[in-house]
């Protein structure tokens, strides 16, 4: 009974985000015919891309009950790894997936501090976060690392049809995922220890082996997203990643992935996406100056703490019953 009204209250509030998005987009239109254009439409696509690839992997932590504030900045290092990589001569799929590899080894690190020093993941990944920052600085000597690669260019400004190549990776990589956590025996894990820990160690659940895992998936993930940006873009650099991180958990929190653990889905994530990216490519319509777009941005990560909140509030009303 508690699951349905849960069930019920996440689908409505997945229900008022598409409400929001179809307001949002009148709104702009009205303001700029350009704004439904297939052109602008693509563009969203693209910009969409980057936090919401990040999203996949930050969204199966937050809802184990962590979080990875260095994802972008793994992002950022990855670019710059698979800009030099490519620079020796390597085809580009062996560069790929040494960059992808690498993108674990950080998240290894990531989940050392945390599951064997005992770290906040919060706090340890603050601080492998300033890390890999200045790594980025060193190995690219501050500066950005081009990429002469034409067939590597493709993943990042391909397309198929008005579909862009980064979009169709990133929707490729929210359905796997949400067919894992749905259907799988270790989705079923993830939510248990993000829920209740206690009851995932007596139901034989290791939350530090998941954890670990999915610490792991987010820095190959973080590094898969850094490297289809250097694509994208044509080269690797020290800022090119850095800060995407916030609009994908933004993103998670507003689709109804709670910050504490336990509840929500990638399908609402990726609503939130949606609404954030489509909030922000209006804002670039109507020619608003860049810094009103990052003040906004800054009330949509707030506006999706509040969503939290009060959805973190309604969930326990709806316990209580049962208790």
């Amino acid at each position: 009974m508690v699951g349905v009204k849960v069930g019920k209250f996440l689908r409505g509030k997945i229900a008022a985000l598409l409400a929001v998005i179809l307001v949002v987009a009148a709104i702009f239109t009205i303001a700029n015919k350009s704004y439904m254009s297939p052109k602008n439409i693509m563009a969203l696509m693209t910009s969409v891309s980057l936090s919401g690839t990040l999203a996949v992997g930050l969204g199966c932590l937050l809802i184990s009950g962590h979080v990875d504030l260095a994802s972008g900045t793994e992002g950022c290092i990855a670019g710059i790894v698979v800009a030099l990589l490519l620079g020796t001569g390597m085809p580009w799929p062996v560069a790929l997936l040494l960059t992808i590899a690498f993108g674990c080894v950080m998240g290894l690190v990531n989940a050392f501090l945390v599951n064997t020093l005992g770290f906040m993941a919060f706090i340890a990944t603050i601080g492998m976060s300033s890390v890999y920052k200045g790594l980025a600085l060193v190995i690219s000597n501050g500066s950005n690392v081009s990429i002469s690669n034409q067939a590597f260019y493709d993943i990042g400004s391909g397309s198929i049809g008005i579909f862009p190549a980064p979009f169709i990776m990133m929707a490729a990589l929210f359905a796997v995922y949400t067919l894992i956590l749905k259907f799988t025996k270790f989705g079923r894990a993830v939510y248990l220890c993000g829920g209740n820990v206690s009851a995932a160690r007596l139901a034989g659940v290791s939350p530090k082996r998941v954890s670990s895992i999915l610490f792991v998936n987010s820095g190959a993930i973080s590094a898969f997203a850094g490297a289809v940006f250097a694509a994208r873009v044509h080269m690797g650099g020290p800022n090119n990643v850095f800060g995407a991180e916030m609009d994908a958990i933004a993103a998670s929190v507003l689709g109804g992935v709670s910050f504490t653990g336990g509840s929500g889905g990638l399908g609402g994530a990726f609503v939130g996406l949606i609404l954030i990216n489509a909030f922000n490519n209006g804002l670039n319509a109507i020619g608003l100056q860049a810094y009103w777009q990052t003040a906004a941005q800054g009330v949509i990560l707030i506006a999706a703490l509040l969503v939290d909140y009060f959805g973190e509030r309604g969930r326990v009303r709806a316990l209580k019953p049962a208790s």
